[in-house]
């Protein structure tokens, strides 16, 4: 009889969301709190849209420049234990495999069982580095062009977020209206970032839409009256 192949659907864009939700994140909330704080200290619209936008620039390649070199610390660490993986294996070749058997025997393997496994991996040392890599130190193999493309997610998270405070500054040239207008934009947007983000790394939407929104106006709220009680 006929079976209907099985396909199984796993999501497997973690570290992407992971960039986004790192970058809207504070793109979001700083940029907000700025501009909140500078319109408790009557500033006019230009002054804060200029401000916000240098923020954005100077934030937004710092979070950046901060996710290329986490990427690529990654990248450094992974080899640098492989390296040293493969020369153990070399110079400590039974006392790898004694740890194998170790590792196995966590799996339910018997000792038995394992030593096939563990003489076939030892005529293969890469294999048996990459055995060891995982399932000892628990690492996986960073892509190299990883550290690029999360620095460049970062930073540009980081901008699209930014903006959104910012754009009632743009198109309005009166104070009051415009800090009103980005805190219901702001609010808005930090709801349904929160939501998405809860519907992607497993936790409740709606928890993580408030936590994020109160995150988000408790920082712009506390610029807000620090800089309304320093101006006065």
């Amino acid at each position: 009889m006929p079976q209907t192949p099985h396909t199984e659907k796993h999501f497997t864009s973690g570290e992407v969301v992971r960039d986004v939700v790192i970058g809207m994140a504070d793109g979001l909330t700083v940029p907000f709190a700025l501009a909140a704080g500078l319109s408790g200290a009557v500033a006019t619209t230009n002054i804060i849209v200029t401000a916000g936008i240098a923020e954005i620039a100077a934030g937004s390649i710092a979070m950046g420049l901060g996710g290329y070199l986490a990427g690529r610390s990654d990248v450094e660490h992974y080899d640098k234990e492989y390296v040293r993986e493969l020369y153990e294996i070399d110079k400590m070749l039974e006392h790898e495999k004694d740890e194998v058997v170790e590792i196995l025997e966590n799996y339910g393997l018997t000792e038995a069982e394992s030593t096939p496994i563990v003489d076939s991996l030892a005529t293969r040392p890469k294999d048996f580095a990459d055995f060891m890599m995982r399932f000892e130190l628990g690492l996986e193999k960073p892509d190299p062009r990883r550290a690029l493309q999360s620095g460049a997610t970062i930073g540009g998270a980081y901008i699209f977020g930014g903006i959104i405070p910012l754009i009632p500054y743009i198109l309005l040239t009166e104070l009051r209206p415009a800090l009103l207008w980005s805190v219901g934009i702001t609010v808005i947007a930090l709801f349904v970032f929160g939501y998405i983000k809860g519907t992607f790394t497993g936790s409740s939407p709606l928890k993580s839409a408030i936590q994020t929104c109160l995150i988000g106006s408790v920082a712009a709220g506390v610029a807000f009256m620090v800089a309304k009680l320093i101006s006065e």
